[in-house]
């Protein structure tokens, strides 16, 4: 019997519904949940001893260090950015407000490591910047200001096409009437603006943590692997598995796959909230 609830054009005969959710849950076994299941069985193949033992050794948690600070840095810039050229974009017209537009997309289009030489090109001993950064005794390729450079530039779109669509859809009829009453336009955003969005706001900066935590390339490219000075936990991760130390890093790689399972509840509670009636 046809659900009264649906359109009646989005209503499938059962064994088409059947068979598209069987593809679908069977993708979601095999490329999602097995892959994660041998990532935690890998990880304790050796036992809880040494799986403790790989998590807590000093250069696992130097690198959980810096991949916490490295987020810890982006991610408030990210949000920052990303909350003023949405509002610049959505709000007003202006030249070049299409250029901004192509510019924010741009880390979507190139690859990370093409992201990582373009700082090295720029910073590195032979770069643009290379000499004028020896005389003043200044390094950012091979440590920790390149990392956040390169972990900046591939985020930097994430909170930002967030909230553009969102601002575009709701109008400025709101902070009109506000403006009119007398506040001013900080208050306005601040009370009426940021209110609306700042699930989508949430949602953006989840999304930003997310891929800070995990990126692998473009740092790859601009940490110098020098392990426990600027190795994060993906590099970490690959270097423990070069090294044929497999269960260890297996057991440091259920580290960022914890922050992956909190990072989707998290964004599920924030779609959840959205969507409540």
């Amino acid at each position: 019997m046809p659900d009264p609830t649906r359109p009646p054009g989005l209503s499938e005969p059962v064994v088409v519904q059947r068979c598209l959710i069987a593809v679908a849950m069977s993708f979601v076994v095999f490329f999602l949940v097995l892959p994660l299941t041998v990532v935690f069985v890998k990880a304790f193949e050796d036992g809880a001893a040494a799986f403790a033992a790989a998590i807590t050794e000093p250069f696992a948690l130097a690198a959980v260090r810096l991949t916490l600070l490295t987020a810890l840095l982006t991610v408030p810039l990210n949000a920052l950015f990303g909350v003023a050229a949405a509002w610049a974009i959505a709000r007003f017209e202006f030249p070049g407000r299409r250029v901004l537009v192509t510019f924010i997309d741009l880390p979507f289009s190139v690859s990370p490591v093409i992201s990582g030489l373009l700082f090295v090109l720029l910073f590195g001993a032979q770069g643009l910047c290379g000499a004028w950064l020896r005389e003043h005794d200044l390094a950012i390729i091979f440590a920790l200001p390149g990392i956040v450079l390169a972990t900046l530039f591939v985020t930097s779109p994430l909170v930002a096409r967030e909230l553009i669509p969102l601002l575009e859809t709701q109008g400025t009829d709101e902070e009109e009437a506000a403006m009119t009453l007398g506040a001013s336009g900080f208050r306005t955003f601040l009370h009426v603006s940021l209110p609306k969005i700042r699930f989508g706001l949430l949602y953006g900066v989840i999304l930003c943590s997310a891929r800070a935590v995990g990126e692998f390339g473009a740092v790859s490219v601009v940490s110098g692997h020098i392990r426990g000075l600027t190795t994060t936990v993906p590099l970490h991760v690959e270097m423990l598995y070069n090294e044929y130390q497999f269960s260890a890093a297996f057991a440091v790689s259920t580290l960022l796959t914890v922050f992956a399972v909190v990072t989707l509840v998290a964004k599920a509670a924030i779609e959840g909230r959205v969507h409540r009636p």
